[in-house]
């Protein structure tokens, strides 16, 4: 039983790790956009929330399109310079 229990433990924590951060922003990536030329100034260039939180994080259209490049490319993290090909809905 107990050794059920460390493995159930096991798995929680090991599918913790695998999807915790899957699509999470950076100030980094945001220094990486300005530094490209975009007007990246707060979190709401890709995300809808001011300042959102790691358990709430909804990406915008923008943020989007950079985590469908992200699983295009199968890529292990988000490329700001993806944004050049980013098209604004009007």
């Amino acid at each position: 039983m107990k050794r059920m229990m460390v493995g159930v433990g096991l798995l929680v924590v090991g599918a913790w790790l695998a999807l915790g951060g899957v699509a999470s922003a950076t100030m980094d990536m945001q220094k990486k956009a300005k530094a490209a030329g975009f007007e990246a100034t707060n979190c709401q260039y890709c995300h809808v929330d001011k300042l959102p939180k790691k358990e709430s994080h909804a990406p915008n259209d923008r943020g989007k399109f950079l985590v469908d490049e992200k699983e295009k490319q199968k890529a292990k993290e988000i490329d700001v310079s993806w944004l050049k090909n980013y098209v604004e809905k009007k």
